[in-house]
C-alpha cells in the first residue's frame, strides 16, 4: 500500500451553472432496436439541471445543491460548499460552451447520459480559460429525480463514441468480455497500480499518467516529505459503490466511467501523542467535530470521478488509459 496524499494532486471539485444546447451531431452506420431515453429528454435534463444548480450558487444554498447531485458528486458537492463556507468564499460559477450529448440506446432502467462541454469559471464576470469537461447523468427509477452523478476534465481529446443510425451511443455492458478488461474491474486495476507504483503487475495493463503512475510518484515524494517530519502517511484508492457505466468507442473499445475513494492516513508513530499534524488546504472544514486536532493521527478521504479508455482485448499492447478525472476531499477525522 502506498505511504502518501497531497492536495497538488488533486483537481477542486466545481458546481455547475448556465446552460446551452446544440443538435446532436450525425450518426455512425450503427443499428438499435429501442432509445427509451430520448435525445430531447436529455436536453430538457441537462438544462434544468444547470437552471438549479446556478441558483444554488447565487443562494449559497446547499440543500438546494445537493438534490441536483449523486454518487461522487454529491459527496465533492458536499465537501465543497463546507469548503467554502469555512473560508467565506462565494460558491464558484460558471459558463458553458455547445454540449455534446452522447445518449445510449437504452432498453430500461437505469437510465443515463453523458455531456461533453467546455466550460469556464466565471470569476466577477471574468471567464477563464475553457476546460473540456465530461457530465454524466443518471436515473435509478421512474420514481426518482435526474441527478448528476459525476463530473470529470478531460486531459485529450474525448474519442470517438459510436452511434445507432438515430444518434444514440451504444452501451456497453459492465461485464463486457471483449475488451481488455472488463469494466468491473477497471477501478481495481487503476488502483494497484496508484497503490504501489509501476512496479505493481497491473501496470502491464495500465498506461502511465497523471491519475495512475503520476498519482503514486506525488503520493511516494509526500511519504518521503512525511517521513522526514517523523511521520508515518498511508493511501490507498479504493472502490466506491457508484454505478459504472459504458459507451462503446470506435475500433471496439469502450469509455468506463466510474468512481473511487482515496483514503489517507498520517499519524506519529505507534499514534503516540505528538505536535499537531499539519492539515492539508480545504480539509479541516470537513472535521466531524470543528474542534478536532491530529495530536495523534489524521484520516482523509477524496471522493473522485473518473474516465478511462478500455481498449478491445484484440488489440496488441493496447493499456488501459485513464483520461478525465475531478477529485476532492470529503471526510476528515484528527484525533
Amino acid at each position: 500500500m502506498g505511504t502518501a496524499i497531497g492536495s497538488a494532486v488533486l483537481a477542486a471539485v466545481t458546481l455547475l451553472s448556465v446552460q446551452g444546447c446544440a443538435p446532436a451531431p450525425a450518426a455512425d452506420a450503427v443499428t438499435s432496436p429501442r432509445h427509451v431515453l430520448s435525445l430531447a429528454t436529455a436536453r430538457r435534463v441537462y438544462a434544468s439541471y444547470l437552471r438549479g444548480s446556478h441558483a444554488a450558487a447565487v443562494q449559497d444554498d446547499k440543500n438546494a445543491a445537493l438534490s441536483l447531485v449523486t454518487s461522487a458528486a454529491w459527496a465533492q458537492t458536499k465537501g465543497q460548499y463546507l469548503a467554502l463556507a469555512a473560508t467565506g468564499t462565494p460558491v464558484p460559477r460558471y459558463t458553458y460552451g455547445t454540449p455534446v450529448f452522447y445518449v445510449p440506446a437504452l432498453a430500461g432502467y437505469p437510465e443515463w447520459f453523458v455531456v461533453a462541454v467546455p466550460r469556464r469559471t466565471d470569476t466577477g464576470g471574468r471567464p477563464g480559460a475553457p476546460v473540456s469537461t465530461l457530465m454524466l447523468f443518471t436515473r435509478a427509477a421512474a420514481s426518482v429525480p435526474w441527478t448528476l452523478s459525476g463530473s470529470a476534465v478531460l486531459d485529450q481529446p474525448l474519442p470517438g463514441i459510436v452511434r445507432d443510425s438515430d444518434g444514440y451511443a451504444i452501451d456497453v455492458a459492465t461485464t463486457d468480455p471483449s475488451l481488455l478488461l472488463r469494466p468491473d474491474v477497471v477501478g481495481a486495476t487503476q488502483a494497484a497500480v496508484v497503490d504501489d507504483g509501476p512496479t505493481a503487475p497491473a501496470a502491464a495493463v495500465v498506461s502511465d499518467g497523471p491519475q495512475t503512475t503520476g498519482l503514486y510518484a506525488a503520493q511516494a515524494a509526500l511519504a518521503a516529505l512525511q517521513q522526514a517530519q517523523g511521520l508515518q502517511y498511508q493511501w490507498l484508492l479504493q472502490g466506491a459503490a457508484f454505478p459504472t457505466f459504458e459507451l462503446r468507442l470506435r475500433g471496439g473499445g469502450a469509455l468506463v466511467f466510474y468512481g473511487m475513494y482515496l483514503d489517507t492516513t498520517t499519524e506519529h508513530p505507534n499514534m503516540v501523542k505528538g505536535a499537531p499534524i499539519t492539515v492539508p488546504a480545504g480539509v479541516g472544514a470537513l472535521f466531524t467535530a470543528p474542534a478536532e486536532v491530529g495530536y495523534h493521527a489524521l484520516w482523509a478521504n477524496w471522493t473522485y470521478q473518473f474516465a478511462a479508455m478500455d481498449p478491445p482485448a484484440s488489440a496488441r499492447n493496447a493499456k488501459l488509459q485513464v483520461i478525465a478525472w475531478q477529485g476532492a476531499p470529503t471526510y476528515a477525522h484528527a484525533s
